[in-house]
């Protein structure tokens, strides 16, 4: 506890010292907290800040550090824009009454309803679907249909995942709520976990290269994970993506769980009108192409096309609920995984 409260004080005067400076000059800036860590999305604040003028000023933390810094800042945050990855946190800041509900027709053109909050809070600017990862030598892709078919008998003692405590899995959970109910969730996690290769641990990463290493068969990950992997100057990291393929789930129903990196403008936002110029500027379809192609990550924008790798993968069904539902759902998620026992 000690080490996280003196983390969150570390990154808040670093905050606090990094938008005072210069504050005596009359520059427009934004001011940018982000769980994202990607080289991708700083080219692209430079990009906007070519094009705008407007300064992009960014601290970067885990999503948990960042809506506690919020929290604790209060009316005299310098933050601007909130960026995390999956609509459950966005959720959790937007229920802390950490963002405002803003009106953009850009945003409401750029990013399908789906994707974003219904009150405007937050938007979605990526997504990436959560896959079935399978081994190339050990399973016939026509052995695999549903998330629900990984509880089968034939999968015993074959299927890798993260851990409980991850947000991934805990919107997957909120997801199968959502179209099951808390009893066909909970049945399904126990029955889940009774077929898993070893306890839940390890990232996305770490899923893919146990299945190369054949201590499983089939893995649940993002999408993205794969494409960095594949193209990772590791050559370990490319040999156990390359022993991979990837399997959409449920396209004969509901369609693949999706989820999403997105932005919000804070409640108490200095500079608001930058704040939502700069979420239009990464709505827009350049910006959305240039994330598309570098992240491998699939674009919200519905004009933009996917990266080569993402259109080798193929064209699939995605779940239609408004992700807003994960984020209403993770509580319960939660309490479902400490039940069944899933670590």
């Amino acid at each position: 506890m000690l080490k996280n409260i003196l983390k969150t004080t570390a990154i808040a005067v670093f905050g606090a010292i990094m938008f005072s400076c210069g504050s005596g000059e009359k520059e427009e800036v934004v001011n940018v907290y982000t769980h994202r860590h990607y080289e991708a999305d700083q080219q692209l604040f430079d990009k906007f800040t070519e094009a705008t003028g407007i300064k992009v000023n960014v601290v970067s933390a885990s999503a948990d550090e960042l809506i506690q810094k919020l929290e604790l800042e209060g009316a005299s945050s310098p933050a601007d824009i909130l960026i995390t990855v999956d609509a459950g946190r966005l959720h959790r800041a937007k229920e802390k009454d950490l963002l405002q509900a803003i009106n953009s027709e850009t945003l409401e053109t750029n990013i399908p309803s789906k994707y974003r909050d219904p009150q405007g809070s937050w938007f979605g600017l990526t997504y990436r679907a959560r896959i079935l990862a399978y081994s190339k030598e050990r399973v016939n892709p026509e052995s695999l249909s549903t998330y629900e078919a990984l509880t089968d008998e034939e999968w015993k003692g074959r299927v890798l995942t993260r851990s409980s405590e991850n947000i991934y899995n805990q919107s997957l959970l909120a997801s199968i709520i959502a179209h099951h109910g808390k009893d066909g969730a909970e049945e399904w996690a126990a029955a889940l976990l009774a077929n898993m290769a070893r306890d839940p641990k390890g990232s996305d990463r770490d899923q893919v290269k146990a299945v190369a290493a054949g201590e499983g068969d089939v893995a649940i990950v993002n999408t993205y994970y794969i494409g960095i992997m594949l193209n990772d100057s590791n050559e370990e990291e490319r040999k156990a993506a390359e022993k991979i393929a990837l399997f959409f789930p449920n396209q004969n129903d509901r369609g693949t769980h999706i989820n999403i990196s997105g932005a919000g403008v804070t409640k108490y936002a200095p500079n608001k009108e930058n704040g939502i110029k700069l979420i239009e500027f990464l709505s827009k379809a350049e910006s959305q192409e240039f994330l598309a192609n570098i992240n491998f990550e699939y674009p919200v924008n519905p004009n933009v096309e996917f990266s080569p790798l993402l259109k080798g993968w193929g064209e699939f069904k995605s779940d239609d609920l408004n992700l807003s539902v994960l984020g209403e759902n993770n509580s319960d998620a939660v309490v479902i995984f400490d039940k069944v026992g899933w670590k």
